[in-house]
Order: C-alpha cells, then sequence, then structure tokens
C-alpha cells in the first residue's frame, strides 16, 4: 500500500531528528525563554576550517535582535562552553548580550575561555558548573604582525576594551583581572590563569555555582519581577 504524502513527511522529520539531534523527538518549541548557544569556537571575519566547531557570530546578531523584538519572548538564556576565538566579534556578541532590555542570564558549562569571559559576564546574571573552567590570558595576534610601536598600542587598547568590560559587568576588580591575565607558571603554554567554577564565583567573576535548572528559576524569578514592574507602571 502506498504511503501518504502526509506519513513520508512525518517520517522525513523523524529521520532528519535523528541524523540531526540523536533523539527522536525535539521537546516544544513553544517558550518565552530564547535559548542562544555558544559553542566551540567564536568566529569573527575569518572562517575557521571545517573541521573546527564553531559558532558564527553574524549568525547569533540577527537571533538577538529577533528576541529583543518578539514580545513572546520574556528572557534569554545564554549556554556557553567555548574555547574563545575572535576578539572584535566576542565583544560585539557580549554588548548585544549587555544591552538587551529583556533579563539575560548566561550559563558556562565545561568552560568559558577567553572571549568567553566578556559574552559570560555580559548577562544580568551569571551562573558556572562546578566543573567548569575560565581561562583569562592577553589577547594575541594572528597572522602578519607589524613590528612597530603602533601594532602593540593598539594591542594594548584592545586589551583594555575586554578588562574594562569585563569589571564593569562583575564584581571582580580591575587589579584581580589584570593578575590573573598576566599570572606566570600555571599554564604550561600560555601566560594567564585556568579559573575552576568556585574560584570564579570567590573572585566575583561570576555571581553563582549551578547549572540548567538553576539558571531557568533565576531568569523566570527575573522575568516575573519586570512583569511586575510593568504592572506597577500601568497602575500607575
Amino acid at each position: 500500500m502506498p504511503m501518504q504524502p502526509g506519513e513520508d513527511q512525518k517520517k522525513n522529520a523523524v529521520l532528519e531528528n535523528i541524523q540531526q539531534l540523536g533523539q527522536m523527538n525535539t521537546p516544544p518549541a513553544e517558550s518565552n525563554i530564547f535559548c542562544l548557544s555558544i559553542i566551540g569556537q567564536v568566529e569573527g571575519h575569518m572562517v575557521m576550517p571545517p573541521q573546527n566547531k564553531t559558532t558564527k557570530y553574524e549568525h547569533l546578531i540577527p537571533q538577538l535582535v529577533a528576541a529583543e523584538q518578539n514580545q513572546k519572548i520574556e528572557g534569554v538564556l545564554i549556554v556557553l562552553n567555548t574555547v574563545g576565538g575572535d576578539v572584535e566579534a566576542g565583544l560585539a556578541i557580549a554588548e548585544m548580550i549587555a544591552s538587551l532590555s529583556k533579563p539575560t542570564v548566561a550559563l558556562v558549562l565545561g568552560g568559558g575561555h577567553s572571549i568567553g569571559v566578556p559574552i559570560a559576564v555580559s548577562a544580568d546574571f551569571s551562573i558556572i558548573a562546578e566543573t567548569a573552567t575560565m581561562t583569562i590570558h592577553p589577547i594575541r595576534l594572528t597572522g602578519l604582525v607589524i613590528g612597530v610601536p603602533q601594532t602593540f598600542e593598539y594591542l594594548d587598547k584592545m586589551q583594555d576594551r575586554v578588562i574594562r568590560f569585563i569589571t564593569s559587568h562583575s564584581r571582580i576588580p580591575e587589579e584581580k583581572v589584570k593578575e590573573l591575565m598576566f599570572k606566570t607558571g600555571e599554564l604550561t603554554r600560555d601566560i594567564g590563569t585556568n579559573v575552576v567554577g568556585t574560584d570564579a564565583v570567590r573572585f566575583g567573576l561570576i555571581d553563582a555555582i549551578g547549572g540548567v535548572g538553576d539558571a531557568i528559576r533565576e531568569l523566570n524569578r527575573r522575568i516575573a519581577e519586570r512583569r511586575g514592574q510593568a504592572g506597577e507602571a500601568m497602575i500607575q
């Protein structure tokens, strides 16, 4: 007996879910929370090799604009497991998250390294898994480097931008960021510090230890608080 067109479409959808997600069914898409995942390397102006797991910043920017404009979206959950990547692309993403009018919560799982640090602290509230780590190190250049004073001045100014952003969106002092950034002896092939979850909270870099449930609870609490403020404004 020939398969009906509707049944054929369902079968294709199931096969696509198995191929793409490794599961039969996906959770319901209807939610007032938008989940933005930043996985692998943050890809900026240079295209990474095909074997690299990347998050392209030109894909994230329209998603954040859409989340800001969509009235059904009341909060944004940012999930990070990134090794870092393009500095300017990472700062662009961080600035966009920080400027959203809706409540935002960032969750660091696995790692939030390098330029992932400003992205993690850009949210209204940040949470890190106990086993997750964050690497804080100086900015480096790739490609052609011109050995003139202007190059080093440019690098220093860019580094200051990153440090200022981190300190203005978290409770960690500037002196502590620089101490962690320029520490020697901890990273075998680099300068900097690998900060574990509990230390990230102790330094004031991240707000709390937790997981997915904690992040969603905090985001729902902030959404409810925002609703209350909107209701009071309407009454007045």
